[in-house]
C-alpha cells in the first residue's frame, strides 16, 4: 500500500503521458567528447562477446550510426540467446546444433582466450565477480565497502555483464549494494531490465518496501515499465499475500494499457484464493477473459476451486466443461472439489458421473475424493458401492485416513455389521490415526444402535481419558447413552453440561423427557417442561408429542390445550396429521377453523397416537362423554380397535387397573371387544394382585364367545394358580381340553406348577401322564416343570424317566434341567449319577452357573466327601464364578459336618474379604463347626459378635451351643450361657427349654431341673418332653403330689407320658 500511496505522485499512475527521459549524467561528463567517439569505434571493431561471429570482417563505421536497441529489442535478443544456448546444452551429441565453423578475427580470438570461456555461459571475469559479490553474504552488513570490494572490476564489466552478476545474486543485501555500485560505472545505463532483475530479487525474499522504492526509482530514472516489470511487481505482491496493494497496482497497470501475462494472472489468482477471497478471484478471472488472456491448466484449477468454495455449482461446471473442451486434463483436486460440491447440493448423479470420468482418464483418487464419495454413498444409502469403493482403494494402494475409517464405521453400523465396525475402529487405533472426536462418536453410535450402551459408554470414557475435547455433539451422544442405560443422575449431569454449550436442542430435551416418563417421574417431567419453556427452547414435532404425553398422563387438560394452540400458531397443523387429529378432539365442531381441503384428515389419515393420548387424558380427567366420543372416532379409523386394545395393555403394564377396566367397559358398551392379548393382560394383572373376583368378572364376560382365544384361558388358569386356587386351575384346564382348545405347554406348565405348590402331587402327575399320552409336544421349560414337580413329590424314579423321555425326544436340556437332575440323584443318594449329570452339563457346552456347583457341593458334603466338595468349590472360583452367600453357607456346613472348624473359619474370613455379608445361616454353620470340634468358647464369641454385625442371634444359634455343651456334660457352662444370653435380650424357645431340661435330667441335676421348670412353666405351652421330664424331676426328689398333678394335667390334655426317660442316665464328668 505504501507504493500505492507514493506512486500517486509519479507519472506511472497518472493518466497523462509520461515525462520525457532525463539526460543521464555519468561521472565523466567533464571529459572531451572525442572519448565516446573512440569508444564507439572500439565497440565496432570488438563485437559484443554475447554475439557469435559470422566470420566476416567488421563493417566500416557508418556515417549515420543506428540507434541503440530499445529495452524491448534488447530483451528479445537476450531471450533468443538464452534459448539458443539451452538448445546447445541439450543437444550434446552427433546432431548437436553448433556452428560447424566460427571465423574470428585475431582480436576476437584474443578476447575469447582472455575470457577463458571455453564454451561456458559466462566469461572468467564475470564468474569471478559473481563469486566475489556472493561471498559478501558471510560478512555482516556495513562491514564492507562495495566500491573497495569491486575495485579490481572497474571498467572490466560491460553493462550486460553487470546485469548477469546482479541476476546471479542470492542475497538481497548483496544485490542492493552491487546495484548501487553498478550505477557508478561508466557502462551503466538506466534500463527497465536491470530494475526488473532487482525487483525479482526483492520479491523473492519479501522485501516489498525495497521493491516499491526500486520501482519508483525506475520511474524517476525515466524507464517506462513494461509487461515484465509490472508482472514482476505483481508477483511480488501476490507471493507475500499483499492482495490490497496488488489490486491497487493492478488497477494502475490497467490504466497504462499493460496486460500481464497468464503466469502473472495465475500468481494473482492463487494469492487471492489463499486469502479465501473467492469473489475477487471470480472478478479477476472475468477481467482476464475479457482482455483475451488465454488461461492454462493451472488457471482453470484455481478458478474452479474458488467457484466451488463459493458454492456456485452451475458456474463451476460451466468453467469445468470449458476447460475440458480446450483440451486441458483436469487435475484430481478439481474433480474432488466438484464431487464434494455435488454431494453437498444433492446432485448425486453429477458426482457419480465425475467419478466415472476420473476412472476413464486413469486419475488416481486422493483421500479427500474417496471421503467425499463415501459420504455421498452413505447419504443415499448405497452401502454396496461404498464398500466397493473401499475395495478399490485397497487395490490402488490408496492409504485411508481417519475420516475414511470413520465413514466405514458408520456404514458398517447402518448395515448392522457391528463386529466389522469394531474391527475397523480397532484398526484405526492400531495405525495411530485415532485422534478425531468424530471417529469415537461414530463407534459409540454404532454401539447405541445395537442397544449396547455399556460399550458406547466405554468409548466415551476412552475419549475423555485421552483428553479429546467434548463438543456439543459429544454431549448429545453421551446423553443418549445414559438415557438408554436409564442412569438418571448421569443423564441429568450430562444435560447440564450440554446446556453450558448453548441452548439445548429439541432432540436432547425429548430424550431426557422420555427417560422421566419411563421411570414414572412425572413431577420431574413437569418441572423440566417448565424450565425448557422458560429457556425458550425451540420445540419440534417429536418434543411436542412427548410433552403432550406428559400432560395427558397427568391429566393436565389446560396445559394440553395451551400446547395445542401453540402448535396451531406455529403452523404445524398444515403438515401434521397428529395436530389435525388433536383439533378434531380438543375443539368443538363449531370452533374448528377451516384449514382448507388439503389439511382436513380423513378417517384413514387419523393419527392413532393422538387419539390414544386424548383417551388417556380424558380417562385421567374422568370425562366420560369425551371418552365415548374419542372411542367412536377411533373405532371408525383403520386399526382403531387395535390401538384401544394396546392402550388397555399399557395401563395394565403400568398397574393402572382402573383406567384399563374403564376403557374395557366403554368398549363393551359400544358393542366392541378388546383384543385377546389386552383382556388376557387385564386378567393376569388381577391375578398378580390376588383380585380373583375381578379376574373372574372379566373372564366371564368373554368366556361364552366362540372367538375367545387361548391367551384368555391361559391367563385365567394363571390367575387361579397365583391366587392359590390350583384345583380351579386344573378344572378349567380340563374344560378347555374337553372343548378341544389347545392352550399349549405354557398353560400346562402353570397347572402342574400350581398343583405341585399346593401339594396336589397326584393331580400334577395325572396332568403330566395325560400330556404324554396325548403326544403333546413339550418344550424344555415344560419338561423342567414336570421334573421339578415330581422331585417335590418325592417321585424320584418318575423324575428320572421324564428326563430320559426328554433326551430320547431330542429336546435340548437347559442348565435348569441339569440342576434339577443333580438334585434328583442327590436326594436318591445316587452321588455317582449326580456327578455324571454334572459332567454332562459341563461337556454339553451349557454355561454352568453357581447353583450347579453349589448343588453338587451340598451332596458331596452330605456324603461325607468334604475334600471333593472343597475341590469343586475351588474349581467354581477358577471358572470365574463368584461364590454367593448360599455357596459360602453350604461349604461352611460341609466343613462343619466333617469337623474341620479351621477350614470353616478360613472360609468365613474369605467370605468377609470378598465383600459377601454373612447372614444368620452363615453364623449357624460356623457355630456348628466350632461345637462339632468342641470349640465352645469360639462358638459363644460368634453368637455374641452377631449382634455387632447387625445379625440378631436366634434361638437356633443358642440351642446349637446349649445342645453341644449339655451333650459334653458341661451343664453348668450351658446354664451360664443360657442366662447370659437371656440377660442380653434373647428369648429362648421350646427347643432351648428341652435342651436344658435334658441336660439336667441325664446328669442328675434334679433340683436345678425343678427350679428351671418352675421358672418357665408360666410362659410354656404344653409339651410332652418338658412335662414328662418334670414328672421325673418331682418323683426323684420325693415330690409325689406335684408329680401326680402334672400327670393329671397331661391326661386331661391328651398328652401321653414318655416312659423311657431315665434320670442320671449319664455319669457327670468330674
Amino acid at each position: 500500500m505504501a507504493l500505492a500511496i507514493d506512486s500517486l505522485k509519479t507519472s506511472f499512475i497518472s493518466p497523462t503521458p509520461p515525462l520525457p527521459l532525463k539526460p543521464y549524467k555519468n561521472l565523466r561528463s567533464s571529459q572531451s567528447p572525442k572519448k565516446p567517439r573512440n569508444l564507439i569505434i572500439h565497440c565496432s571493431i570488438h563485437p559484443d562477446p554475447w554475439s557469435l561471429s559470422t566470420g566476416n570482417r567488421p563493417k566500416p563505421i557508418s556515417k549515420n550510426p543506428k540507434n541503440h536497441l530499445s529495452d524491448d529489442n534488447a530483451r528479445r535478443i537476450i531471450k533468443a540467446k538464452a534459448r539458443y544456448l539451452s538448445v546447445l546444452r541439450r543437444n550434446q551429441g552427433p546432431q548437436a546444433q553448433t556452428p560447424k565453423w566460427i571465423r574470428r578475427t585475431p582480436e576476437q580470438m584474443v578476447q575469447y582466450l582472455q575470457d577463458d570461456r571455453n564454451g561456458h555461459l559466462y566469461g572468467k571475469h564475470v564468474v569471478a565477480a559473481i563469486r566475489l559479490v556472493r561471498s559478501l553474504s558471510a560478512r555482516p552488513e556495513g562491514s564492507y565497502n562495495m566500491r573497495e570490494v569491486m575495485g579490481s572490476f572497474v571498467a572490466k564489466l560491460s553493462f550486460r555483464e553487470m546485469c548477469v552478476v546482479l541476476k546471479e545474486q542470492r542475497g538481497w543485501r548483496q544485490a542492493r549494494d552491487f546495484f548501487e555500485w553498478m550505477k557508478l560505472q561508466l557502462s551503466y545505463q538506466p534500463s527497465v531490465i536491470v530494475y526488473t532483475i532487482l525487483l525479482r530479487v526483492y520479491g523473492q525474499v519479501g522485501k516489498i518496501k525495497l521493491a516499491e522504492q526500486a520501482f519508483l526509482e525506475m520511474l524517476e530514472a525515466g524507464c517506462e515499465p513494461d509487461e515484465v516489470a509490472c508482472g514482476t511487481m505483481l508477483c511480488a505482491y501476490a507471493r507475500w499475500g499483499r492482495y490490497k496493494a496488488m489490486l491497487s497496482f493492478y488497477s494502475a497497470v490497467q490504466e497504462r494499457g499493460i496486460t500481464p501475462s497468464i503466469a502473472v494472472f495465475n500468481f494473482m489468482l492463487s494469492s487471492l484464493q489463499k486469502k479465501s477471497l473467492h469473489v475477487k478471484v471470480k472478478d479477476l478471472w472475468r477481467e482476464m477473459v475479457d482482455k483475451g488472456v488465454v488461461p492454462n491448466n493451472f488457471t482453470y484449477t484455481v478458478v474452479i476451486s474458488s467457484l466451488v468454495k463459493e458454492g456456485l455449482l452451475e458456474e463451476s461446471f460451466k468453467t469445468f466443461n470449458e476447460m475440458k473442451n480446450l483440451g486441458f486434463v483436469p487435475e484430481e483436486v478439481t474433480y474432488s472439489l466438484l464431487i464434494s460440491l455435488s454431494s453437498k447440493t444433492g446432485n448425486q448423479d453429477e458426482a457419480i458421473k465425475l467419478y466415472e470420468d476420473m476412472k476413464s482418464r486413469g486419475i488416481v483418487l486422493s483421500n479427500y475424493t474417496c471421503a467425499s464419495l463415501l459420504t455421498l454413498y452413505y447419504k443415499i444409502g448405497d452401502y454396496s458401492k461404498a464398500l466397493s469403493l473401499f475395495s478399490e482403494m485397497e487395490k490402488n494402494k490408496i492409504v485411508a485416513d481417519e475420516v475414511i475409517y470413520g465413514l466405514l464405521i458408520r456404514i458398517y453400523g447402518k448395515l448392522g455389521l457391528y463386529e466389522d465396525a469394531k474391527k475397523t475402529f480397532e484398526e484405526t487405533e492400531h495405525l495411530g490415526l485415532l485422534t478425531d472426536e468424530k471417529t469415537y462418536i461414530a463407534m459409540a453410535q454404532v454401539h447405541l444402535k445395537s442397544r449396547n450402551y455399556e460399550k458406547a459408554l466405554t468409548i466415551m470414557e476412552l475419549m475423555r481419558s485421552r483428553n479429546i475435547w467434548f463438543s456439543r455433539f459429544s454431549y448429545i451422544v453421551l446423553l443418549q447413552c445414559y438415557v438408554m442405560k436409564e442412569d438418571l443422575a448421569s443423564a441429568e449431569t450430562t444435560f447440564q453440561a450440554l446446556s453450558k454449550t448453548g441452548l439445548p436442542d429439541a432432540g436432547s430435551c425429548d430424550d431426557i423427557l422420555n427417560l422421566y416418563i419411563k421411570l414414572d417421574l412425572l413431577e420431574k417431567a413437569e418441572d423440566f417442561i417448565f424450565q425448557i419453556r422458560k429457556d425458550q427452547v425451540k420445540f419440534d414435532m417429536e418434543l411436542c408429542k412427548t410433552i403432550m404425553k406428559v400432560y395427558c398422563k397427568k391429566g393436565m387438560l389446560r396445559e394440553a390445550k395451551q400446547l395445542f394452540q401453540e402448535m396451531v400458531t406455529n403452523g404445524l397443523i398444515k403438515n401434521s396429521e397428529f395436530v389435525q387429529t388433536l383439533s378434531m378432539v380438543m375443539l368443538e365442531e363449531s370452533g374448528r377453523p377451516d384449514y382448507g381441503d388439503d389439511t382436513v384428515v380423513t378417517l384413514n389419515q387419523i393419527d392413532t397416537m393422538a387419539l390414544e393420548l386424548m383417551l388417556r387424558l380424558y380417562l385421567t380427567v374422568g370425562n366420560a362423554f369425551k371418552i365415548e366420543e374419542i372411542l367412536k372416532m377411533l373405532l371408525k379409523a383403520a386399526g382403531g380397535l387395535q390401538v384401544a386394545s394396546q392402550l388397555i395393555s399399557k395401563f395394565n403394564r403400568e398397574g393402572d387397573m382402573s383406567k384399563a377396566q374403564s376403557l374395557n367397559d366403554q368398549l363393551v358398551k359400544l358393542g366392541c371387544r378388546a383384543e385377546d392379548a389386552s383382556i388376557a393382560s387385564l386378567i393376569s394383572l388381577y391375578g398378580k394382585q390376588h383380585k380373583l373376583k375381578k379376574a373372574i368378572e372379566v373372564f366371564s364376560a368373554v368366556e361364552g364367545s366362540p372367538t375367545t382365544g387361548k391367551l384368555i384361558y391361559i391367563s385365567m388358569i394363571d390367575a387361579y394358580a397365583k391366587c392359590g386356587k390350583a384345583e380351579e386351575a386344573y378344572r378349567l384346564y380340563e374344560e378347555v381340553n374337553d372343548k378341544g382348545i389347545e392352550v399349549g405347554v405354557v398353560a400346562l406348565s402353570k397347572v402342574v406348577h400350581a398343583l405341585a405348590n399346593c401339594g396336589k402331587h397326584q393331580e400334577a402327575e395325572n396332568v403330566i401322564r395325560t400330556s404324554f399320552q396325548n403326544g403333546l409336544e413339550l418344550d424344555t421349560v415344560a419338561y423342567n416343570t414336570f421334573i421339578n414337580a415330581t422331585l417335590e413329590a418325592g417321585r424320584l424314579h418318575f423324575a428320572d424317566s421324564i428326563y430320559e423321555r426328554m433326551v430320547s425326544l431330542r429336546v435340548a436340556p437347559s442348565i435348569q434341567t441339569y440342576n434339577i437332575m443333580i438334585s434328583v440323584y442327590g436326594r436318591g443318594r445316587k452321588l455317582d449319577k449326580a456327578v455324571e449329570m454334572f459332567n454332562k452339563a459341563r461337556s454339553s457346552g451349557v454355561a454352568l452357573d453357581e447353583k450347579t456347583y453349589t448343588n453338587l457341593i451340598g451332596y458331596y458334603g452330605k456324603a461325607g466327601k468334604s475334600h471333593e466338595a472343597s475341590l469343586l468349590f475351588r474349581e467354581m472360583q477358577e471358572e470365574g464364578i463368584k461364590p454367593g452367600k448360599v455357596s459360602y453357607n453350604i461349604m461352611i456346613n460341609v466343613y462343619a459336618s466333617a469337623g474341620l472348624y479351621h477350614e470353616a473359619q478360613q472360609l468365613f474370613q474369605a467370605m468377609l474379604k470378598n465383600g459377601c455379608s454373612p447372614d444368620s445361616l452363615t453364623y449357624l454353620a460356623l457355630i456348628r463347626a466350632y461345637t462339632g470340634s468342641s470349640k465352645f468358647s469360639e462358638a459363644e464369641e460368634t453368637i455374641m459378635s452377631m449382634q455387632n454385625e447387625g445379625v440378631p442371634p436366634s434361638c437356633v444359634h443358642l440351642n446349637q451351643l446349649l445342645s453341644a455343651l449339655t451333650k459334653a456334660g458341661f451343664t453348668e457352662e450351658a446354664e451360664r450361657v443360657y442366662y447370659k444370653l437371656l440377660s442380653a435380650g434373647l428369648s429362648p424357645d421350646v427347643a432351648c427349654y428341652r435342651t436344658m431340661l435334658r441336660g439336667y435330667l441325664e446328669y442328675g441335676y434334679m433340683e436345678k431341673g425343678i427350679s428351671f421348670f418352675e421358672q418357665i412353666r408360666e410362659s410354656l405351652e404344653p409339651d410332652r418332653f418338658i412335662m414328662s421330664s418334670a414328672v421325673k424331676f418331682y418323683k426323684s426328689t420325693g415330690k409325689e403330689r406335684e408329680s401326680e398333678a402334672i400327670l393329671d394335667s397331661m391326661k386331661s390334655l391328651g398328652i401321653p407320658f414318655l416312659k423311657n426317660l431315665e434320670a442320671g442316665s449319664k455319669t457327670k464328668t468330674p
